[in-house]
Parts: structure tokens; sequence; C-alpha cells
């Protein structure tokens, strides 16, 4: 079934998701309401008027000093000096135009295949990555936190798991398996060390929840066909 958004037919093809490409109507719809866009406009005119578009309209409240120091007692390994990671992963890559649930069913079934045969790995990422990586089994060394995309860093610092980690990793560049071969903790750093880093750290959480909750009123007063997004029908919604 194909996607529409107020009646507007949606191209999903470019897009890692259907309910991504939903979303990204849902804000040019309402950019151009507000007369942020005109209705010829070409893609970067629409990414600059979507940008101002949330700029006006998604308040984001910057986080206090007490909620720093709370967040930083609450997590004292996101704050140290020298951790590392070795690391492997094997990279299915989704680029515009690709069919992005076949990439995802493919990249599942071998994660499958290598959480009962994890000696496989090696072999597989020299025949599979899309990374160069791949010519060396996967590996991609020692890593430090904040060297790779947020996406990619949360899931080899966070958890503390070793081995073949159990999901597949999604970041912008596609699906990831990713094993997990040694840790390094490292030391830990001060509160007044990081309380920069920490800050904007959670005034970035604190932008994620204010842009889902303005979609999420978007979508409580749209007409959606072929998606499905979580719709609130009040700006009050948490």
């Amino acid at each position: 079934m194909s996607v529409r958004v107020n009646g507007v037919a949606v191209e999903t093809g470019d897009w890692p998701s259907d309910e991504l490409a939903a979303v990204h109507e849902l804000l040019r719809q309402r950019a151009l309401e507000l007369e942020l866009l005109a209705a010829d406009a070409g893609a970067e005119a629409g990414t600059e008027a979507i940008e101002q578009l949330l700029a006006r309209e998604v308040r984001v409240p910057e986080p206090t000093p007490e909620e720093c120091r709370r967040w930083y007692d609450a997590h004292p390994e996101r704050y140290r000096s020298g951790e590392l990671v070795h690391a492997r992963h094997i990279l299915f890559q989704v680029t515009p135009g690709m069919p992005v649930p076949a990439i995802r069913a493919v990249a599942e079934a071998m994660l499958k295949e290598l959480l009962a045969q994890p000696q496989l790995f090696e072999a597989r990422a020299r025949e599979k990555s899309n990374c160069p990586s791949g010519a060396q089994g996967g590996q991609l060394g020692q890593l430090q936190r904040g060297a790779s995309v947020p996406e990619f860093d949360k899931a080899v610092f966070e958890g503390g798991q070793l081995g073949i980690l159990p999901g597949l990793v999604n970041t912008r560049y596609g699906f990831h398996i990713v094993a997990v071969d040694r840790r390094i903790p490292g030391e830990q750093l001060p509160f007044e060390a990081v309380a920069g880093r920490v800050g904007r750290e959670l005034r970035a959480a604190a932008e994620r929840r204010a842009l889902g909750q303005y979609v999420r009123v978007l979508a409580g007063q749209a007409v959606l066909e072929g998606v499905e997004l979580e719709a609130a029908a009040s700006p009050l919604v948490q």
C-alpha cells in the first residue's frame, strides 16, 4: 500500500523507513501552511524551510546545573578518560533508492547465523561487509568513546556486553552486525571537567523529546494512509 499524508503521495524509496518519509512530508506540509516554503520549491529549499519551522515551533528547555549533576551521578560510566573498546562489524550499507526492508532482512538472517556460529564472523565480513574493514574481517581496532556516530557509539560502549551484540545496530550508514571483543574501562572524570558535555548531551536528549512530541501532534491532526505514526490529539502530550 502506498504512503499518503493528507492525501499527498509520499515517495519512500530514498528514506530508511516509510515512517521517516511520512514525518518529512508532515513537516513539509506544515512549512507550506506557515508560508515558510513555496509550493514549487525544490528539495534543498524544503530542507531549509523545515529547519526554520522547527526553530520557530519546537521549544527545547535548557538543562539546569542540578539536572546535569543528577545525570552525571546516575551515569558515571559515560564520563571516563581513556575508555576503549576493541570491536568488529559487518556493514549492510543503505543508500537512496535501495530496498531497505530487504537489506534489513538479509542482515537479520546473517546476525541469527553468527549468534549461533560466531566463528564465521571474519569470513562473513570479508564476503558481505560494505565497509573497507571487511577486508580485515571487520576489525575496527581500538575505538574511543565519541569517535563513531552516536548510534554506533552507544551500542558498543553502553551495556558492558562482550561478543556479538544480539540486535542490529542501525546508523545513518545502514545496518551493522557488531562484535565487542574487549573493553578497557579508563579513569573516571570529575563532574567539573565534563559539566559542559553533560549539559550538551541533556539538551540533545531534550531536543529529541521535543521533536518527537511535535511530530506526534502533527500526526494526530493528519490523515495518514499506508503508515502508522504514534499520534497525539493534544499538544499537551508528554
